[in-house]
């Protein structure tokens, strides 16, 4: 697979949740602090969305597609001093697919969701993400919105195999939303996920997240990449804000980690698999990686 499908992977996403908003007049929806992804779309009129951790607020527009990967609360809203209603007591008010009506409606009208992971590392993917991503691309009516309507379809009127229909929907909608932010930002962010559309280090990490139990050596990551040596350990630090070689292993333990939680295997054969012939010098880095034996990581989560 590719780099973003790993990580994705290991993130696990295991829920979702979308729902319409018809809102009309002075309103205010309060999201507090929770785990998980939140996304809005806007379909037609105008409101601000602004994070309870500080910042400009931000204008959305029709055609405009928020995801908030952060931990901080928000407010979405037409004015800013309306009287405030509890977002997640009102979207859970009526069913997943449905649209919700606020003060009327008729003003602003868009669609909102959640997604949630069960993972290791999702901070693998949601720490390299600023707090509030807008998308304001023109494909984005024809790229996203064509998925949050079937998926609201899906989850409005469940048919036989649904369930899985929503799911993979869910899952391309987050997708889809990331290339569209990745195509808007590159190169003016640092981060494995920006370095993804680099001509030169995408190939390179690609290949590493291939075959993570080579034996690379960071001449062979340069001559990927068509860079000599010295000039591939600087442009990659920059383009992905680590060395090279620290990257790859905190990618290895990450999968190693992934795979001892499972249960099924044993670190005699995690080793190997993340380029490690010795057992010793694989409990070496995963400790300093995540502070602790793999031996103590497995019996911590009961394995």
């Amino acid at each position: 697979m590719d780099p973003l499908s790993d990580v994705l992977g290991l993130m696990k996403p295991n829920s979702y949740g979308f729902r319409g908003l018809d809102a009309g007049g002075d309103w205010s929806l309060t999201f507090p602090s929770a785990e998980g992804v939140k996304c809005f779309a806007v379909h037609a009129g105008y409101c601000t969305i602004a994070l309870d951790a500080g910042g400009a607020p931000t204008r959305l527009v029709p055609g405009d597609f928020v995801l908030l990967p952060g931990r901080s609360g928000f407010r979405l809203y037409s004015a800013a001093d309306a009287p405030a209603t509890d977002a997640y007591r009102f979207f859970p008010s009526f069913p997943a697919g449905e649209t919700g009506v606020l003060n009327g409606g008729g003003d602003c009208m868009g669609v909102g969701g959640f997604f949630d992971f069960t993972g290791l590392h999702t901070e693998l993917l949601l720490g390299v993400l600023r707090p509030i991503l807008h998308i304001r691309a023109e494909e984005t009516r024809a790229e996203l919105g064509w998925l949050i309507a079937r998926l609201m379809r899906e989850l409005r009127d469940p048919q036989p195999g649904g369930t899985l229909i929503a799911g993979h929907l869910a899952q391309t909608l987050l997708i889809e939303a990331l290339r569209l932010h990745l195509a808007e930002r590159r190169g003016a962010h640092a981060g494995w996920l920006f370095a993804l559309g680099d001509r030169q280090i995408g190939p390179v990490l690609a290949a590493m997240h291939a075959e993570p139990a080579r034996r690379w050596a960071l001449s062979d990551l340069a001559r990927i990449a068509g860079m000599s040596r010295s000039s591939f350990a600087v442009r990659f630090k920059t383009a992905v804000g680590e060395p090279a070689m620290d990257y790859l292993t905190r990618w290895r333990m990450m999968l190693a980690a992934d795979r001892l939680a499972t249960g099924r295997v044993s670190i005699a054969t995690v080793a190997p698999s993340v380029g490690y012939e010795s057992e010793s010098a694989f409990s070496a880095a995963f400790k300093r990686t995540f502070g602790g034996s793999p031996s103590a990581f497995a019996r911590a989560r009961g394995v």
